[in-house]
């Protein structure tokens, strides 16, 4: 359900959202070649795959491509490694739509950019 709320809030503020579903750690580099996406947007907990493993393989795919992890267990080692990683942000779950949409809107400001 969460996957279908954050289609409708990202399409409702105009964004294309394109879905990678089912995926797996080996796929996430063909489709980040492929679709060439502005912004990564994923739960850390997924089935065949996680949220660490997903930035390393986008990260090594196209370096520099921005990630937002969703997560429900929030830890500060776990954020930290993420951020290493190269993710953009990590979010709590549930997240508010206006939440979700400035983290959205900063991110793909680039650092520094106000939100």
């Amino acid at each position: 359900m969460m996957r279908l709320y954050l289609r409708r809030c990202l399409e409702r503020a105009g964004h294309e959202v394109e879905e990678w579903v089912p995926l797996s750690a080996m796929e996430v580099p063909d489709h980040v070649n492929a679709s060439a996406p502005d912004l990564i947007i994923s739960d850390f907990q997924m089935p065949g795959c996680n949220g660490t493993s997903l930035a390393r393989m986008a990260q090594k795919a196209r370096p520099g491509s921005p990630i937002l992890i969703l997560t429900a267990f929030r830890d500060e080692d776990m954020e930290a490694g993420l951020l290493k990683l190269g993710v953009s942000r990590v979010l709590a779950k549930p997240i508010e739509e206006a939440v979700l949409l400035a983290a959205v809107a900063g991110t793909l400001a680039g650092p520094g950019e106000a939100e």
